[in-house]
């Protein structure tokens, strides 16, 4: 097993790893944009929401169940009971991806019809379910790394992966798909295929070279069903409820008077500026990565103040660092997407939803710890229950208010949803936290933005902002020497 090493430190491992594979990624959105253009980006949204529904419904909750049931033995000091979860987790995971695959592949030209409206994607489809069973397996590997704590093995891996899928995805693009939408779909899939193979085979071999200890056979199939069963169901109604509002949103768009092309407005919103938005949260995903499973072995192991440190520290790193990071997309929305898709459009958007990042990076992390703390059921009620309601807020707002419905729709459903699983984590943790800081450090933002954006240059703008930001904090007593003496401390280890 992994050498024990401060979370924290582990998150900044992860950071530069995601933060690279981030990069690549949204260079390559931008890539796909000028190839096949906004209309072709929205196609491409269409299909992968498909692909993302029936990934959920394949994978059924075994990835978290898997990481969750390791880190608990881990936790308890039973390291040799790790061979009956993954040999449960493996066999769950082939018989429910298996067949949410053959459900999928004679359904595709159903779905191509029938949802996406467009006969063309049926083969992506088909291309999706050939390789589901080893995107889900992968993923139990996965799950597993990170809950044993080797990160740096994950992190190499993840990178593989990546160069992996844009090596297959751009040969597919040259040499066969050219500019067709339907076939960059395909390409799309194929190279994501791909990099899951090589994932699968490489963790597989590691998990096999490993010296492990084997405990004699214990019951693991009610544990593993207990906590994977009820993640399926409610994943499984949730990506349905997602798959059918992004099905939904282009044919709602199109009855807003003035709307030319709705799916080339869905993808430059869902496909343009989403990515940019929420590159930056590559960092906390890092840290939320290793949260369940630190969550779970602290919870096991009854640390409790532990738990209670965690809790605010990565409430306070997702604060602060959500606050920069919209600040500096605000600030530099237009000429960004500018240089990055050549759309002024995609900019005007970027500029709605950057404040947003202070709330939704928060999100993250406080799911990441409810579902560490065993309150996975908690979670995705609270996911259903606003998914649904953003499935209602869009039906009725799209019509009558276009995009500008669907930005209120995307507000208020994830402001409920961030302050449900806010209180349950306080209300489990017996904490509570401080709105007076809360307030400070967003005023501090405001003003610091005001400031800063009477600059000409964006660069300008965005130097100038995080100094009077972090100026801001420090003179508020908001950053201290302690959080200077802890990110020291990161560092030296």
């Amino acid at each position: 097993m992994g050498r024990k090493v401060p979370i924290f430190y582990n998150a900044l491992m992860l950071t530069g790893v995601n933060l690279l594979l981030r990069m690549v990624g949204t260079s390559f959105q931008v890539y796909l944009s000028s190839r096949i253009g906004a209309a072709g980006i929205g196609l491409l949204q269409l299909v992968l929401s498909v692909g993302a529904m029936a990934m959920t419904a394949g994978i059924a909750g075994i990835r978290t169940a898997t990481m969750y049931l390791t880190a608990e033995e881990l936790g308890k000091r039973r390291p040799g009971n790790v061979v009956w979860v993954l040999s449960g987790a493996f066999l769950y995971s082939l018989l429910c991806s298996g067949t949410v695959a053959l459900l999928l592949y004679s359904l595709a030209p159903r779905i191509a019809g029938g949802w996406i409206n467009d006969i063309r994607t049926t083969d992506a489809i088909r291309l999706l379910a050939a390789f589901l069973p080893i995107t889900c397996l992968s993923g139990v590997m996965t799950g597993y790394f990170t809950a044993a704590n080797r990160i740096g093995t994950l992190a190499a891996v993840e990178v593989a992966e990546q160069a992996c899928s844009m090596i297959c995805t751009v040969i597919a693009l040259t040499l066969w798909a050219d500019s067709d939408p339907a076939r960059a779909c395909q390409a799309v899939v194929f190279g994501s295929g791909a990099g899951a193979i090589l994932t699968l085979f490489c963790l597989s071999i590691l998990r096999c070279r490993e010296k492990s200890l084997r405990s004699p056979r214990i019951p693991i199939a009610r544990r593993l069903t207990a906590v994977a069963i009820p993640l399926a169901l409610a994943d499984d109604l949730k990506a349905g409820i997602s798959t059918a509002e992004n099905l939904m949103v282009p044919k709602r768009l199109a009855l807003f008077r003035g709307t030319e092309n709705p799916l080339a407005l869905f993808g430059t919103v869902c496909g343009m500026v989403f990515p940019v938005l929420m590159f930056p949260a590559a960092i906390l995903f890092g840290l939320t990565e290793l949260l369940i499973p630190e969550m779970a072995r602290c919870n096991a192991a009854g640390s409790q103040k532990r738990i209670h440190y965690l809790m605010h520290r990565s409430l306070r790193i997702a604060l602060l660092y959500g606050t920069l990071c919209g600040g500096i997309l605000l600030l530099a929305a237009p000429e960004l997407c500018l240089s990055l898709y050549g759309s002024t459009q995609a900019g005007v958007y970027l500029r709605w939803f950057a404040p947003l990042t202070v709330m939704l990076y928060c999100d993250i992390v406080t799911d990441a710890m409810i579902k560490g703390l065993g309150q996975q059921k908690a979670s995705v009620r609270y996911n259903i229950f606003t998914s649904a309601l953003d499935v209602l807020f869009l039906y009725i707002l799209l019509p009558r208010y276009g995009i500008a419905g669907y930005f209120a729709s995307f507000l208020l459903t994830h402001v409920v949803n961030f302050i449900l699983s806010l209180r349950r984590l306080m209300c489990i943790t017996k904490q509570t936290i401080s709105i007076r800081t809360t307030v400070c450090v967003i005023i501090t933002a405001v003003i610091s933005a005001g400031i800063a954006s009477m600059a000409q240059l964006p660069l300008v703008r965005c130097f100038a902002y995080t100094l009077l930001l972090i100026f801001g904090l420090v003179l508020s007593g908001i950053l201290g020497r302690n959080d200077i003496r802890w990110m020291k401390g990161l560092l030296r280890k």
